[in-house]
């Protein structure tokens, strides 16, 4: 048996490699295609070009793993079939389950490791990506450091024109203050030029701006040129974090964020769909080879093209079902949770109930 998973395995392995390389280089030309005439209009460099689609591979891998495991997995199956390899195998009085375990052992691995791959290796790669977009494409400028505005606490809002960074500096800085009880109700506000943060108190400190108080029909003004803010949560990382699109955040800086805006009493349930999502997204290559095995053992009219374009098709349809699924969990229809996983109970369900099916 060791000699039939090894055969199993490696051809299993080579079908997905071969086809990632494939789907891969194809979504790399399209997007190049796309995208190449506003390289050209920008100047760019065949070098930073070069760099874009690098780190733009990895986003794409992700997509193309569930499709390019199904595929794997149907072609070294239906090729054993139609040679009649999987009769001899059954002869040899190896069942159809034992048959599938060198297969879902592979996917089951593709898995695990595809909760690291996309949780932190696909949002670094984002990150320069998106920078590059902004940069020479003029895309998603709304993100780049400009026009934070936020939730610090259930009562406070904070709207920030622009953030260094570097200089854990912000400009043009407005903190409102509402009644608890009254939210509409502005009881303080805080306008400053500028507001720095304090690495050695970790506090904020207002420069050039005023301090407004308002009663139920009267106001007061206290002008400033320095103001310590001892009330205020965030820190410079989560203002930074706070820029960044959910994309460009690994698995650690989505929980933080979450948690944050759980505490400030925002609504995080994009965010939290984000985070599950990872996980299940990952967990696709062992569902959709559940899935698609037992309709391989088969033969079918048509052979091998018949039985590939049939599973990927399905394959596709998975993957439109959790968009589909997650626009409702965004519209608050389902619990975030159960959002990202619907479509993975969906097709887990329908893959039990057709495995007894199977001819043995």
């Amino acid at each position: 048996m060791k000699i039939l998973d090894k055969y199993l395995t490696k051809q299993f392995l080579l079908s997905i490699f071969f086809a990632l390389i494939a789907f891969t280089l194809i979504f790399v030309v399209l997007n190049m295609m796309e995208n190449l005439d506003d390289f050209i209009d920008q100047h760019v460099s065949a070098g930073e070009i070069l760099h874009y689609y690098l780190v733009f591979t990895p986003e794409i891998i992700k997509l193309m793993t569930p499709v390019s495991v199904l595929f794997g997995a149907l072609f070294t199956v239906g090729r054993i079939t139609n040679l009649s390899e999987l009769t001899a195998i059954k002869a040899g009085g190896v069942n159809i389950y034992r048959f599938m375990i060198p297969f879902l052992s592979t996917a089951l691995v593709i898995s695990l490791l595809s909760i690291y791959f996309i949780g932190y290796v696909v949002p670094l790669a984002n990150k320069t990506k998106v920078n590059i977009a902004r940069k020479y494409l003029k895309k998603d400028l709304a993100y780049t450091g400009g026009n934070i505005f936020f939730q610090d606490s259930p009562t406070r809002m904070v709207s920030i024109s622009y953030f260094d960074e570097v200089n854990h500096q912000a400009y043009r800085v407005s903190i409102q203050t509402f009644d608890g009880s009254n939210f509409p109700h502005m009881i303080s506000r805080i306008d400053a030029n500028r507001m720095e943060y304090d690495t050695t108190t970790h506090t904020w400190k207002a420069f050039d701006g005023d301090y407004r108080t308002f009663g139920n029909s009267s106001q007061n003004v206290k002008f400033f040129k320095e103001k310590n803010l001892t009330n205020v949560h965030f820190t410079p990382k989560e203002l930074t974090t706070k820029q960044q699109k959910p994309e460009e955040m690994n698995l650690t800086e989505l929980k933080k964020t979450i948690e944050a805006d759980e505490k400030a009493g925002t609504d995080h349930t994009s965010l939290s769909i984000e985070y599950y999502s990872r996980f299940s997204f990952s967990m696709a290559s062992i569902i959709v080879v559940l899935f698609g095995l037992p309709i391989s053992t088969t033969k079918r009219r048509g052979g091998l093209s018949v039985q590939v374009g049939i599973n990927l098709l399905i394959t596709f349809i998975y993957l439109a079902f959790m968009q589909i699924s997650e626009a409702f969990g965004k519209n608050g229809a389902m619990n975030p949770l159960l959002t990202a996983w619907f479509a993975n109970l969906i097709f887990l369900t329908a893959a039990l109930f057709n495995l007894p099916r199977m001819k043995q």
